[in-house]
Parts: structure tokens; sequence; C-alpha cells
């Protein structure tokens, strides 16, 4: 693990007693468009230094949950070498019982995250973009075929995605028997319906969120490496967190890119940040 300059707020010294814990992964060797990731994780911390400790919508203070920073991975190369690692050391800290909340990077950190959880679980995804290549520039771990990896270890009919609005052709001659929810549904139907959709899919499976920031708008996330017009607002992201809260088994929020910005897109996932984790409270479980 490297060391960071700042901690998210309201954390503990303890890892032992913690309830939840933070890992920061500054990774974007794989990305296609603009890149910049790899500062997502600090961004993100330095930006949740600006909220109160107490979230009134949710009746909870986050000081009264016991967080545990554990900093940064290395900055590595090669995505192997990268996957290989942040499978180690996240898989420390789940089988340590902690909730995991990881902070990208680029979205190929995350399945290496998802395969220390078993393979009966749901994975919803928020992103703006499909990410069901096989692989994509040579690079099976790449950013573009992060879905795909998640259906490789749960199986393709237990990964929902919401917030679509951009496909490549290929994704979809591949991603036979993916269901998901496209932006233009969400504005249509309602954040309520899109929910209850996912629950339909999904039952009463135990549930991994990874949040692509790009699945917002960049109306109010443009911080990213790759915006798409017409996304989520962050209030309905912020629904879907509290109305599935007590199935989450673990979390990531990737894609931040804080030089594209004035710093309202680390704000924002790192508001989201804590939401995931007020959930976390026992008044939720």
């Amino acid at each position: 693990m490297s060391a960071h300059l700042l901690r998210f707020a309201d954390t503990i010294d303890d890892y032992a007693a913690a309830r939840v814990a933070i890992l920061g992964v500054p990774y974007d060797r794989t990305t296609s468009y603009r890149p910049g990731t790899r500062f997502g994780p600090n961004a993100i911390r330095e930006a949740s230094w600006n909220f109160e400790s107490y979230l009134f919508d949710h009746g909870v203070d986050l000081r009264d949950i016991d967080v545990f920073d554990m900093g940064d991975t290395e900055e590595f190369g090669p995505v192997e070498e990268m996957y290989d690692e942040v499978h180690s050391t996240a898989g420390s800290a789940i089988r340590d019982g902690k909730f995991l909340l990881t902070f990208g990077g680029e979205h190929s950190i995350s399945p290496p995250i998802l395969t220390n959880y078993p393979r009966d679980i749901g994975v919803i995804v928020v992103d703006a973009h499909l990410d069901f290549r096989n692989e994509y520039l040579g690079w099976k771990n790449s950013h573009a075929c992060a879905s795909r990896r998640f259906a490789d270890h749960v199986g393709i009919g237990s990964v929902m995605q919401i917030g679509i609005r951009s496909v490549a052709r290929e994704d979809l001659e591949d991603a036979k028997g993916l269901d998901f929810i496209d932006a233009y549904y969400v504005a249509d139907k309602g954040i309520d319906a899109s929910i209850k959709r996912i629950e339909e899919k999904l039952g009463k499976k135990k549930i991994y969120l990874s949040i692509d920031i790009d699945g917002i708008d960049p109306a109010y996330a443009p911080g990213t490496g790759t915006p798409e017009p017409f996304g989520l607002s962050p209030l309905q992201v912020r629904k879907l967190i509290v109305k599935l809260s007590s199935r989450l088994v673990g979390a990531d929020i990737v894609e931040v890119s804080p030089q594209y910005d004035n710093g309202n897109t680390a704000a924002l996932a790192a508001r989201l940040a804590r939401e995931i984790i007020a959930t976390r409270h026992p008044s939720y479980r």
C-alpha cells in the first residue's frame, strides 16, 4: 500500500474495530479517451471534508459508524499486475468482515474486487456505457470490459445495469441475455419503476454496487474520462442506494477524473460515498 496525503473524513485509526473499509486504487492505464482517474481517490477524500458528519435525511452521524481508510494501492503498470494486487488487497478486507468501499481509478479495478464475493450475488452497475466487450485494444481486463468480467463471475442473468446510453454494436452482439435499463427508460418511467425492475430481475440476492460516475449526467459530473449526455441525476442514484441498502455487500465509485472540472464531480462522488456509508448504520440493517 502506498501512503496518501489525506484520509476520508470522519474515519478512525483502528482497522480491527472498523465496520467499513475504504480502499483507493489510483489506476488509469487502459483509459481509452482522456486519462486522469488515477487522481480520483485522493480528490474524493479531499472533497469529503466539505460535508457535515451528520446526515439529517438519514438521521445518522457518520462518526457513529466506524470507518477505516486503508489508503491506496500502488500505481501499477500492466493491467494484469493491478488485477492480481487489487484482488488480493480487497480480498483481505472482505475476509476480515469489512464492508469494502473502493475509490477508482478506472472501471477495470472493479472486477478483481467482485471475484472475492460468492458467485450467487447480484451486481448493479450504474454506467453510461454497456462495457460488455470481451476485450478492448488487446486487454480482456480493460475498463471497456468491466461488465463482461462481472458476468463471468456471477452469470449474465445476475448483472443489471442502469443509466446506459452508449452501446457499441459488438457489445450487443456479445450480450445475449443481458438486461439493462437505459437512461431514457429512467427519464420516462422514473427511478422507482426502474428499481422495481432491478428487484424483479435479481430477486432477493445480495448485491454488489458499482458506480461509474459517468452514469450520472455530465451536467452534474463532468470530471470523468468519457462523459456522455442524457444521464441519471444524483438524486436518482441516491434513491437507488437507499432503496437497496439492506442488500449491499460492497461498493465502488470509479472513473472520477478531477482535472476536468472545478471539484464538483469529486464532491458528488464523496457525497455518494457518504450515502453508502450511512446505510451501514445498524438502523438500516
